[in-house]
């Protein structure tokens, strides 16, 4: 197929080869999305067969750690040696991490081979955003990714369900087993399919940057983890893990103006919409992960909803974070207009996040429902614009790193988030529990402020309905924290400025357009 078929646009049909790597990216995206929501319901069972309660937490730490450590260092690979084979590398990894959890033998194994898994995953999200980023001009590429921001909706509802199922019926090694084959379809779909331009860079990969840029996420990571959990906030261990992450990356960002290939270039910082993009990044990640925490929390405890179906809990503010993606992927590709959504969606973030901290004891799951839709409306206005607006603020040479800096921040975002709303939300519990219910109180949170179904239902009614009035004032001040910084979200979008979309329109062409027709061939 000549090369200017492959580059046809709105108006016409997308070749199948591209079809075929978008089927292939989104299975890809599914398995990146999907394994944590999996493992997690399958976390008693695995507890049960291996043991190692204590190191429970490290099973989820490890490949959180991993993943966010390695998600910068993929997105370099690939822009120095070349798109296809670092994201096939990273499907490999993941596969083989997969295999192995699977065959673990005891909880150390387990959390080792976890951190295996995660490592691949890294390159996952950064792989799909980045080769979208090569194949589709910036013009049609919104309603790409709102498809990709349908696969992660889709994964956040059915992977609970899914662990579920899978535990019960096959067993809890299949949690990770069930990621093989997927991985493989789409390993092979993207080598036989996917042509990009080789690469090979003279320079070598930057190690000290992504030794110091490591250490300083794997201490931002633990603070955020472990900070009023297993340690209190002013511990000496949080301390020391608070000044080695500071001089970790404040050593990373002087010797990134020293390197000659750096890890994360400092020139795209310079670009106003990819710092404004990584701010929006950051707190969608920081809003979305706390509600998706809380919420579930909120209507099994306060509502008695089950928590067998803890998925289509959100399926209010997922289903509305999938409508109003694609269709401000639709109407960004139709017109090439794009400053709108990030302002819209910073109202109604806001709004959204205001409006769920108001629930109490006597409100409705419809009412709740409303809520949810409303903040999953103004999501779905910012999770794949963000990315769209970073790759389209710098040059195709940093596709990689454009997207992976745009992927870190959102995933930094979500382990403060967590944290910063989990702290909140534990302290406000556990001081109503002891005001409410007295020494009971006391004793029925010293562990954990979150109780589950079957804790609950063990509880005198007395010390039931003190605990959810201790949740619904827990849950009111994690959100209203959540909508105060989401502000900064409404405020960044105010200076976005409306940068012409490469690719978008008639005038498009030239060397812009011959290197993305030359992106990929039909077989």
């Amino acid at each position: 197929m000549a090369a200017t078929e492959t580059l046809e646009t709105d108006t016409g049909k997308r070749p199948r080869s591209v079809r075929v790597v978008l089927l292939a990216l989104m299975i890809t995206m599914m398995l990146a999305m999907l394994d944590n929501m999996i493992v997690g319901t399958a976390m008693p069972t695995i507890v049960g067969d291996l043991g190692g309660l204590e190191h429970l937490s490290w099973v989820v730490t490890a490949y959180t750690l991993a993943t966010a450590a390695s998600t910068p260092l993929w997105g370099k690979i690939g822009d120095m040696y070349g798109r296809k084979g670092s994201f096939m590398a990273s499907i490999v990894i993941f596969l083989i991490g997969s295999a192995l959890s699977g065959m673990a033998q005891d909880m150390g194994q387990l959390i080792g081979f976890r951190a295996v898994q995660g490592l691949g995953a890294g390159g996952l999200m950064v792989g799909v955003m980045a080769i979208i980023g090569d194949l589709i001009p910036p013009r049609e590429r919104g309603k790409y990714q709102g498809m990709m921001a349908g696969v992660m909706a889709l994964a956040m509802i059915g992977g609970p369900l899914v662990g579920g199922t899978i535990t019960d019926h096959w067993g809890w090694r299949w949690a990770f087993y069930i990621n093989l084959p997927l991985g493989v379809v789409s390993l092979g779909l993207i080598s036989v399919v996917l042509h990009l331009p080789k690469k090979r860079a003279q320079a070598r990969i930057d190690y000290l940057g992504a030794a110091l840029l490591t250490v300083g996420i794997t201490a931002i990571v633990l603070v955020t983890t472990w900070g009023g959990t297993e340690y209190a906030w002013t511990s000496a261990r949080i301390m020391e893990l608070i000044g080695i992450g500071v001089v970790a990356l404040i050593g990373f960002v002087f010797w990134q103006t020293k390197a000659a290939e750096p890890v994360v270039p400092l020139h795209i910082f310079r670009s106003r919409n990819f710092t404004l993009m990584s701010i929006i990044g950051f707190i969608t990640g920081f809003a979305m992960f706390g509600a998706t925490l809380f919420l579930p929390l909120y209507q099994q405890a306060v509502q008695g909803a089950s928590a067998t179906n803890s998925g289509l809990l959100l399926l209010p503010m997922l289903g509305a974070m999938l409508v109003t993606s694609m269709v401000a992927g639709r109407v960004t590709t139709n017109s090439g207009r794009y400053k709108v959504f990030p302002i819209v969606g910073g109202v109604l973030m806001v709004v959204g996040l205001y409006l769920l901290s108001t629930m109490d004891t006597g409100t409705s799951r419809f009412t709740s429902g409303l809520y949810m839709a409303v903040l999953g409306l103004g999501m779905g206005c910012l999770m794949q614009i963000t990315m769209l607006v970073a790759q389209n603020s710098v040059e195709m040479k940093d596709m990689g790193v454009a997207s992976s800096s745009t992927t870190l921040f959102r995933t930094l975002g979500s382990s403060f988030g967590v944290a910063i709303m989990g702290a909140l939300f534990n302290h406000r519990v556990q001081d109503l529990m002891a005001e409410k219910a007295g020494s009971l109180g006391s004793k029925i949170t010293e562990k954990s402020a979150q109780l589950d179904a079957a804790s609950l239902a063990k509880l005198p009614a007395a010390a039931r309905e003190a605990y959810q009035h201790a949740v619904s004032s827990g849950t009111h001040a994690a959100f209203l924290l959540g909508a105060v910084v989401a502000v900064v979200v409404l405020v960044s979008a105010l200076f976005v400025k409306e940068v012409p979309l490469r690719g978008a329109g008639p005038q498009a062409g030239g060397a812009e357009a011959a290197a993305q027709a030359a992106v990929v061939e039909a077989v």
